[in-house]
């Protein structure tokens, strides 16, 4: 264990100088692994990332993430240079919607609003009216006027939040889902609660169990003043105001790490031990070494691509 953490914190050192040389900003997502979330200069949700990203100053942006993230950051930014520690990170949620077939959907909705979720490919952003994170979606479909009918996309458990929220018949909804999200289901809230029934209870609206979790909240068979619908970083700040000592988290895992080290002595359970993302733990303190030391990997989005796509980006970091 000893000779683990000397060579964690020799590598967390070179890190370190080799962000300095290269004049380099980390970001980092909520979900990451422990040691990637400790060496961020900015951690946060996609929305954070994005704001972060706009305020950059730096030559080199070393986005620890996933691949979408790192081509909201390279629009953006496109005098600077945008890597991934590891090319394969992906996204099963962006993977649920291409470019064509959002153009053909919009084509059975001549005239209607793309709200299109931040986990989206850049092809698909650029057909899109606005982008939104799960934090400000709701405010993103009240600024949009209620005459108008909306597409949203790809999350069909966050879009059916949203237009229960905002009581927007005219919303039509995507059918696709974060696969680790989707893993999180109503039974897990239930047997969680059971064995901590004083817990609060927080859901991130793209969770399988967000839905019927509404209906179950709305006909009193959850507890009201309890129970919150956030996003990670609502949860992060949740966590941090309530007086509860315990909290049940339905979400990727990755955030209790930022939950525990922010409110000692308050306790977090996972709904879920199982919601994991695999794309989310693909960066390691290694790959981030190998990206600043050997400029890799370079992300780019073709330029009218960008210059379309930069449009609904810089909306949803104008709201909320």
């Amino acid at each position: 264990m000893i000779e683990a953490n000397v060579a964690r914190d020799a590598l967390v050192e070179e890190i370190l100088e080799w962000k300095s040389k290269r004049n380099a900003l980390i970001l980092a997502h909520n979900y990451e692994l422990p040691e990637i979330q400790d060496i961020a200069d900015v951690l946060g949700d996609s929305l954070a990332l994005a704001r972060a990203a706009m305020r950059a100053e730096a030559e080199v942006i070393v986005l620890c993430g996933v691949h979408f993230m790192a081509e909201t950051a390279a629009i953006l930014n496109p005098d600077k240079t945008v890597l991934l520690p590891d090319a394969h990170a992906g996204c099963s949620l962006a993977d649920s919607i291409t470019a064509d077939e959002l153009r053909a959907w919009k084509q059975e909705h001549p005239g209607a609003v793309v709200v299109s979720y931040v986990n989206t490919s850049a092809e698909v952003k650029a057909e899109s009216d606005y982008c939104c994170t799960s934090s400000n979606a709701v405010q993103v479909v009240r600024s949009i006027p209620e005459d108008r009918e909306i597409l949203f996309l790809p999350d069909m458990f966050l879009g059916s939040y949203v237009k229960r929220v905002t009581g927007r018949d005219n919303l039509h909804i995507w059918m696709g889902e974060c696969h680790v999200h989707a893993g999180i289901r109503p039974h897990d809230i239930e047997q969680t609660l059971a064995a901590y029934p004083d817990a609060e209870l927080l859901i991130h609206p793209e969770c399988g169990c967000s839905t019927s979790n509404m209906y179950l909240l709305a006909e009193g068979q959850l507890p009201a003043d309890r129970t919150h619908v956030l996003s990670t970083s609502g949860m992060l700040a949740r966590a941090r105001q309530s007086d509860k000592r315990a909290f049940i988290v339905a979400t990727e895992v990755g955030i209790l790490h930022q939950m525990e080290r922010q409110n000692p002595g308050k306790t977090f359970i996972p709904a879920n031990r199982a919601a994991v993302c695999p794309f989310m733990k693909m960066i390691t303190l290694e790959k981030v070494r190998d990206a600043l030391v050997h400029l890799q990997t370079v992300i780019s989005v073709p330029e009218d691509i960008a210059n379309r796509a930069r449009i609904a980006i810089e909306r949803m970091v104008a709201i909320g």
